[in-house]
Order: structure tokens, then sequence, then C-alpha cells
């Protein structure tokens, strides 16, 4: 998910609590919660780097230990910051922030396991991907949840201290922060069991006369009765939506099938190329286009698109990528992300 929402969900981790038990717990964990995102870094070596390692070896079960030593050691020059200027306060009890910070890495995890694009918990054993589909990248009814579970317990505290006249020391706001957190769960939930719905009323169907070889079902940002279904036959895919509510499959008859390309030198050269390899082995329904390029120059552009972000009504490049060879196959430039490096 995107960064807001797990430093967020850092922070109701700790005002649910752990902030009562040691100091620099909240801060720590909102660290924590978004460090796994460091791999952001490798972006800055270029666009097919920076897919290559995004949520990778940083969001994986094996690192997370690490990764809550990260947010520990910032911890604790936040620490000897603040004792120089002579606001330390209480020192924190390390082992126990650790174990806080473990937590709120985890979460990160989960949080990315919740929606398509996916992650690699287990590599560096098992590099396959994972993912749970049942969240958007970006959940508004989650931000909404969680910024009032840290917002309103302090708008009424002042309000309470202003008609008592009294100021209440100590943390603030466990009930509002345990209260995000059960509602994120009871969301998560809820999407779950509708996503299951949408997946079984996909299989339940012939497509153009074929039964489905895999079926998927995607979310909407908003509406947890909405999804986007992706059907794989021996011919073809199928991109429609689905009501779960219903359950319905393409309930306005919008479906779009897409056959399935005949491979080309052309493809098959795309596929081996640095971008082709990091993209296949990301992409869970990928879908080739191969076009030839204009003379004299002459050459194949191959477009490179993930049914899993193919939404109706947004455009097909969504997360897509393009391999350009020279007419003796060779390759001469990708693109990913709007970046291009050439050859």
């Amino acid at each position: 998910m995107e960064p807001v929402t797990h430093m967020l969900t850092g922070a109701c981790l700790g005002r649910s609590g752990m902030n009562r038990t040691t100091a620099l717990a909240t801060v720590t964990m909102v660290m924590a919660a978004e460090i796994p995102d460091i791999d952001v870094l490798w972006y800055l070596r270029g666009p097919i780097s920076g897919f290559a390692h995004h949520r990778g070896f940083t969001h994986t079960l094996a690192a997370s230990p690490l990764m809550a030593a990260l947010a520990v050691l910032a911890a604790y020059v936040i620490y000897r910051v603040q004792e120089a200027r002579g606001r330390g306060g209480d020192p924190p009890r390390w082992g126990l922030l650790y174990l806080y910070a473990w937590l709120a890495v985890l979460s990160h995890i989960l949080l990315d396991y919740s929606n398509n694009y996916g992650i690699r918990p287990f590599a560096p054993w098992n590099p396959k991907w994972f993912s749970w589909d049942i969240a958007f990248i970006v959940e508004p009814v989650l931000l909404i949840v969680l910024i009032l579970g840290l917002i309103t317990p302090p708008l009424l505290a002042l309000v309470q201290e202003e008609i008592a006249g009294r100021n209440r020391r100590g943390p603030r706001g466990r009930g509002g922060a345990i209260f995000a957190l059960v509602a994120m769960l009871l969301l998560f939930w809820l999407r779950d069991f509708e996503h299951r719905k949408a997946v079984t009323a996909l299989r339940g169907r012939m497509y153009n006369e074929q039964e489905p070889l895999r079926v998927s079902a995607y979310p909407f940002a908003m509406n947890p009765f909405k999804w986007k279904g992706v059907v794989e036959t021996s011919t073809s895919f199928q991109v429609m939506d689905v009501n779960s509510l219903t359950p319905e499959v393409d309930p306005q008859g919008r479906a779009q099938t897409l056959y399935k390309p005949e491979e080309t030198p052309a493809s098959l050269s795309a596929k081996k190329s640095p971008l082709g390899r990091v993209y296949l082995d990301w992409a869970a329904y990928p879908w080739l286009e191969t076009q030839a390029l204009p003379m004299p120059e002459g050459g194949y552009s191959v477009k490179f698109r993930d049914l899993r972000f193919a939404y109706l009504d947004t455009r097909m490049g969504t997360l897509g990528a393009s391999v350009s060879l020279d007419k003796n196959l060779n390759v001469t430039e990708e693109r990913f992300g709007g970046r291009v490096e050439k050859y």
C-alpha cells in the first residue's frame, strides 16, 4: 500500500497501548511500518533495477528482523539527539522497542500482501509472488478510519480539558487507536468474504464455450462489492466487472476478450531481455503485443501488460512496459514507469 497507510497503521499500533510501556514506541513503530519501502533506493540505479527489487528482500520475512533493527537504530539516534539537548527523558526499553518495531515491519508486509501487486515473503528460498487481492493500493475508507482513530481522541480530550479546566498528562488516544485497528480487521474480513464470492462466481461460468483455466478477482477502491475479474481459457483472456453482492459476473455486459497472440521471434527476444525477464517473473496475467516499427530503420516494439491492472475504466497501460528491438532482434530500448533505458 501507499506510505501514508503504512505510517498511520504504525502510529495506531504505537498508541494502542505500547507507548505506555516504553519511550519512543510510537515514533519507532511509525518508522518501522514504512522502512521496508527503503527499497525505492534501487530506482537510483535505473527503472529496471528498481522494478526488479521493488517489494523484494526488504519485504521478506527473513529481512524483517533487520528492518526492525534499522528502525530502532533511527530511534536511538533520535534519543541521543534529544539527550544532548537536555530533553532525553526516560531511556527507552530497547529490547521491548525492538519487538514493537518488528511487529510494525510485519504489519507493512501484511498490508502489501493484501493488494494485487503482491510480495515475495519467503525469498530468497522461494522467490514466488503471493497476493491476497482484497484491498486496493489506496484504500480511502481505511485511510479515513486510521486518521479518525488518531485525531479524534486528542480533540475530545481538549474539549474535556476546556470544560473541566484540568490538564490530563500521559499518553492519550488508546481507545481511538484500538478502534481504528479493529475497524481495519473488520474491513479486511469483509473484503476477503466478498473476494471469495467474486472468485466463486467467476469459476462457475463458461467463457466462449470454454472452461476457465484460471480466474482471479481484483479490488476497486471504496466499493468492497465491485471487483475486476480476469479469466484465462485455453485461447484467450477475459476482463470483466463482477458484483459480489448479487453475485453477478459482467453485470453491464462490458467484458473484453483478448485472444492469446502467437509467439514470434520478436516476442521471444523481448521476453529474454532484462526488462522482459523481470516483468514476466512478476506478472500474474502477462499480455504481449508486438508491433512492427516503420521503415527504413525497421524493427519491433513489444508491449508488456499485466491484466491484473487492466481495469475497464482506466488505461491498459497501467504498470505496463515495452521493449524495442532492431531488425536483427537486438534490444535497443526498454521503457518502464515513464523512464527509458537505451542500449
